[in-house]
């Protein structure tokens, strides 16, 4: 089915006879409705996406078990600075997006508008690199306290049979499994941020090109 400001705006650019004649500043409104909406949207994905993971730390065991291999592992401090900068940047990302919302739901003129939509895009970009550049920096700091640890195995609660591997043998293959991990999850992570944060840009973009039409 036909996108319903891609119909309005066949209608205005063709005149068709068959069709309710729209000016063009009905349809600038209709694509700032649009962007204004979207815009929304990335604001309140970036707050859910803020809280489920620390929903997980609601449950005693994960967060006592995380608690105490970050200890064993001589990483509390470590882990302390990275979070406490995290959350300052994550925090400021989420301002922006406010910001951006409540700067594009202010009708301008089509320029103005454009204006807006490029810097919402380029806000986006920079937060999801930032934000998967910190999933590969945490599985760093994964890694490297391991190599340290003198003992990866009662630091980590291992539990299991590794008679036959020297200590340097198992820190190693822990190493390598953190290490896969964590660009696999990166991966993973980029995917879903492409699903979502991708799919809004996306059309955002569409409407930058449609603004630049009407401006023709």
């Amino acid at each position: 089915m036909m996108d319903e400001l891609e119909l309005l705006k066949k209608d205005w650019q063709k005149k068709d006879e068959h069709l309710p004649k729209l000016s063009y500043d009905e349809i600038h409104t209709m694509i700032w409705k649009k962007s204004s909406s979207i815009v929304k949207w990335i604001f309140y994905i970036s707050i859910i996406e803020f809280i489920i993971p620390h929903l997980l730390y609601l449950i005693p065991s994960m967060r006592n078990s995380s608690l105490d291999i970050v200890e064993n592992l001589g990483l509390g401090k470590v882990f302390l600075v990275v979070s406490i900068i995290q959350y300052l940047v994550v925090f400021y990302f989420i301002y922006q997006f406010y910001k951006r919302y409540r700067e594009i739901s202010v009708l301008d003129s089509a320029k103005k508008l454009t204006s807006k939509i490029l810097r919402t895009r380029k806000t986006v970009k920079h937060y999801v690199f930032f934000s998967l550049s910190m999933v590969l920096v945490g599985f760093a700091i994964w890694v490297v306290g391991i190599y340290f640890s003198d003992n990866v195995i009662e630091s980590l609660n291992l539990q299991g049979n590794f008679d036959g591997m020297s200590a340097e043998k198992v820190k190693f293959t822990i190493m390598a499994v953190f290490a896969v991990c964590g660009v696999l999850i990166t991966a993973l992570f980029g995917g879903i941020y492409f699903l979502l944060y991708g799919l809004l840009t996306r059309k955002l973009r569409k409407n930058f090109r449609e603004l630049q039409k009407l401006e023709l």
